[in-house]
């Protein structure tokens, strides 16, 4: 059941070894090798999407509010469903994760887009006039983003010549603007790039395009969906942009050393009774009980805004145009699309991409920024992330003074006590933050401590078991430039 990618690299890389030399001594018995052979596989497949990048502090513009970054991710979901992007642009640096339903093609675009259309969105005039001239003239195009890319990274390359055109018409549009000379603030970038980008990949599964397999894509992409929460980071404040579920959360050190948890996001889900009023509002009071319901929208869907998801906002006649188009050329079975109209249909669209945006200015406590997909957030609470980051990045793992009431606990309550603040104090495996959220998102047991062989066993499920047990895991953590550093 085990299929490490990189399982032979991993004897030699510096923690493992670090690890196993000073165990290795008294490693004598079979179930002490066993263990030994277990660890590593864990390591190899927990770090095999890991990525580290340290972000220089002075980029030739300015100075970076970002120090480095830990990025990871874990599939349930085969393939995985999940993307992460990571970018430095003109105004600052953008982060974002993405979580698909209904496949993996809409997240993968939106990952490979999103951060082109807010980017461009800041740019001023003058830049894009350059840009556009390059088109013209076909001379290779100044670069609008800085990637940071993991080797495991994929591209829809059939379909970038239609991306880049589109991205086009968005900058000649804001240069037909005449309110854009400056370029639009993070927030109204924000806002404008999700709500295009949308509007794109809707446009594109509608008109006739060069091949079929462009054809097969973009209405792959738009049939399924996607969640999405992106992070700008400038010099002195964040915007997070959020539609759906994941989350981003900040990381504040208190003035006692002690870590809080300052959500940026809220989710959008039936749990948010701002959102369900949202939605309820948008449509006749006789739909009142059918537009959410058993927690999903229309019974259907989890998240109340997302990329994509065209059956939940084209009209039926529509979607069944188009998918009639398709079938002479195309397997609509091969393309993973569910020929069904959601029940209670009646008045749409019933979803939307919106982002809420919120805006942090940064502050001496501030640390870092934990994004991460419904995946993680299903496993921890916001404030159980910032602790274990904080930690990790301190080293430091403040223990609460025993309290009256626990001066008084019997023999066996005294020893679960002391193994709960034993879990907490324990040295942590990985110097990636990232790796080691996920880590104790799957690998913790029942005293907050780290168990092997439950995270083993969560590792080893089959590929069809998998996703029954968890969710695809994809987290990116920002440490900010603190001066207490």
């Amino acid at each position: 059941s085990w299929s490490p990618s990189r399982s032979d690299q991993s004897f030699c890389t510096g923690e493992e070894s670090g690890v196993w030399t000073r165990s290795c001594c008294h490693f004598s018995t079979r179930e002490d090798l066993d263990f030994q052979q277990s660890q590593v596989q864990i390591n190899s497949i927990l770090r095999s999407n890991e990525q580290t990048v340290n972000v220089p502090e002075f980029d030739g513009r300015a100075l970076s509010a970002v120090r480095k970054f830990d990025s990871n991710h874990l599939p349930a979901n085969t393939p995985n469903e999940d993307r992460r992007s990571a970018a430095t642009c003109l105004q600052g640096m953008l982060f974002g994760v993405f979580d698909g339903h209904g496949g993996w093609a809409c997240a993968q675009a939106v990952s490979e887009r999103l951060l082109y259309y807010i980017a461009v969105a800041m740019m001023p005039k003058q830049i894009l006039e350059e840009l556009d001239k390059c088109m013209d003239l076909g001379r290779p195009i100044p670069p609008i983003l800085q990637w940071y890319k993991h080797h495991s990274d994929f591209n829809y390359r059939e379909s970038a010549p239609l991306y880049i055109r589109h991205l086009r018409v968005f900058w000649q549009e804001l240069l037909d603007n005449e309110e854009h000379d400056e370029g639009m603030s993070p927030q109204e970038a924000l806002s404008c790039a999700f709500r295009r980008l949308d509007a794109d990949i809707s446009l594109e599964a509608q008109v006739p395009l060069s091949s079929d397999l462009m054809k097969s894509t973009a209405i792959q992409v738009a049939f399924a969906g996607c969640t999405a929460c992106v992070a700008h980071v400038g010099t002195d404040g964040i915007h997070v942009a959020n539609t759906g579920d994941c989350r981003a959360v900040l990381g504040v050190q208190n003035n006692d050393g002690s870590w809080s948890a300052v959500p940026l996001s809220k989710d959008h889900n039936s749990q948010n009774q701002d959102e369900l009023e949202r939605i309820r509002a948008q449509h006749p009071p006789s739909e009142r009980d059918t537009v959410v319901t058993d927690d999903r929208l229309l019974g259907v869907l989890m998240p109340l805004r997302a990329f994509g998801d065209v059956r939940f906002k084209w009209s039926v006649e529509l979607q069944q145009s188009i998918l009639a188009s398709l079938e002479s050329g195309v397997d609509l079975d091969s393309l993973n699309l569910y020929q069904y109209t959601p029940p209670n249909y009646l008045t749409p669209p019933y979803l939307e991409v919106t982002p809420e945006i919120t805006y942090h200015k940064l502050r001496p406590q501030d640390h870092f920024l934990i994004l991460g997909t419904d995946g993680l957030w299903d496993e921890f609470s916001s404030e159980e992330a910032v602790r274990l980051v904080g930690e990790h990045l301190s080293g430091i793992h403040l223990q609460a003074p025993v309290s009256p009431s626990e001066r008084k606990l019997k023999l066996g309550q005294m020893h679960e006590l002391l193994l709960k603040r034993r879990a907490r104090a324990s040295p942590a495996l990985d110097t990636n933050a990232a790796t080691h959220l996920i880590r104790h998102a799957l690998g913790t047991g029942e005293y907050g401590e780290s168990s092997q062989e439950r995270l083993a066993s969560m590792l080893a499920l089959p590929e069809d078991l998998a996703r029954m047990y968890r969710d695809d895991i994809t987290v990116t953590v920002v440490h900010s430039h603190n001066k207490s550093h």
